[in-house]
């Protein structure tokens, strides 16, 4: 969910091939007429993402069980209908075309990846078939249609979470930040982040993929002695990062998104990523009531712990459900609606659409002691 390459040209070819199919497929002929709702989910459940798909077909298939032990939805029974796209956006094209045609799902959660999320997206608006993904980051994904939704935060969300953070709980007055000008996600982050920080950002320096010394940007910024030292970055680059900046003495408060969060994070950054907070989706040590009955009925299906992509696909598969239970109908155009003005609480906390449908949201910040996680704070949107 944290990559940021877009796929669109790839979806739209797919969409562009199937010109002469019929759209706007009627309801009435869907996995809604009978006494079963059929929705799909697209995933990568083998692959080198498999971990993210796997976790959230779990999650989606505990929400399943849910639903049908407590009598359906209006009467019916929901059945998941999975697909393995293994991480690649033709996979999910294909995928989920058999979604539509052959097992007539009424909506798809997923895609799980932002690039899937976006290779689909155009897919799923031209059939339209709603889609909701829990994990794809990506701010370009709900842009295909008004049948995309999003239920995780965007990355511009996150970078207006944290200068809202080092504001009023950091109490930082200057910032500096270090980004990488060729990814998207990085300078998204930046963005966002220089955009909301209302405080003084003293230094803006920048790197390339593949840069591994940085000690020419840190030195400027050591001389900017700032609060926080902002890296929207992911985790193998910030473990690096922050290694040099403390060698070089800098004190200053590093702080970030969701791409901190990783093992590896402790692995390489070892002592000089103690004391970081990072932004992310959903931690199981918040102690809120839906968070711990959540893990304790994951642990009961699965005896394991729930990770993020759990608790988020479980939360866009509950959003759905409550819409197609509000709309009191399988048709597209009335879960479409219903979604719309969803506004209830999930597993990750309240959650409604803005008019781009993307979800409004809160955020969970993570401080990193003694080489762990902890749960900090929740920051609403």
């Amino acid at each position: 969910m944290k990559k940021q390459i877009t796929a669109c040209v790839l979806g739209l070819a797919m969409v562009a091939s199937l010109a002469g199919c019929k759209d706007n497929v009627g309801s009435a002929a869907r996995g809604g007429s009978g006494d079963t709702i059929k929705i799909g989910f697209i995933g990568p459940l083998t692959g080198d993402a498999s971990s993210y798909g796997q976790s959230s077909q779990k999650g989606l298939l505990l929400l399943e069980d849910q639903i049908n032990n407590a009598g359906g939805i209006n009467g019916k029974k929901i059945e998941i209908v999975s697909v393995d796209d293994e991480g690649k956006p033709a996979t999910t094209s294909t995928g989920g075309m058999k979604l539509i045609n052959s097992d007539k799902v009424v909506a798809i959660v997923g895609p799980v990846t932002s690039t899937c999320a976006n290779s689909f997206a155009p897919i799923a608006q031209k059939y339209n078939i709603p889609m909701i993904t829990g994990t794809g980051t990506d701010v370009n994904i709900t842009k295909a249609g008004d049948c995309i939704f999003r239920t995780c935060f965007t990355d511009p969300f996150q970078g207006k979470v944290m200068a809202k953070f080092a504001t009023e709980d950091l109490k930082a007055k200057t910032a500096a930040v270090l980004y990488n000008n060729g990814d998207d996600y990085s300078k998204g982050l930046f963005t966002a982040f220089k955009d909301s920080f209302t405080g003084t950002i003293v230094d803006t320096e920048t790197y390339s993929k593949g840069d591994k010394d940085f000690n020419a940007q840190l030195t400027k910024i050591s001389a900017k002695k700032p609060d926080v030292l902002f890296l929207p970055e992911y985790y193998s680059d910030v473990a690096v990062i922050a290694r040099q900046a403390r060698n070089m003495g800098i004190t200053a408060t590093i702080i970030g998104g969701d791409g901190f969060d990783s093992p590896e994070l402790f692995s390489v950054g070892g002592d000089a990523v103690n004391g970081v907070y990072f932004s992310n989706h959903y931690t199981s040590d918040d102690t809120s009531e839906a968070v711990v009955q959540f893990i304790k009925d994951y642990k009961a299906k699965y005896n394991a712990e729930p990770d993020a992509f759990a608790a988020l696909t479980y939360d866009a598969g509950k959003v759905l459900c409550e819409s197609i239970k509000n709309a009191g109908s399988t048709d597209a155009n009335a879960i479409k609606n219903a979604l719309k003005s969803y506004n209830g609480s999930v597993v990750c906390g309240k959650i409604s659409f803005d008019s781009d449908r993307n979800a409004v949201k809160s955020a969970v910040i993570i401080k990193t002691v003694d080489g762990k996680k902890q749960f900090y704070k929740k920051i609403s949107a």
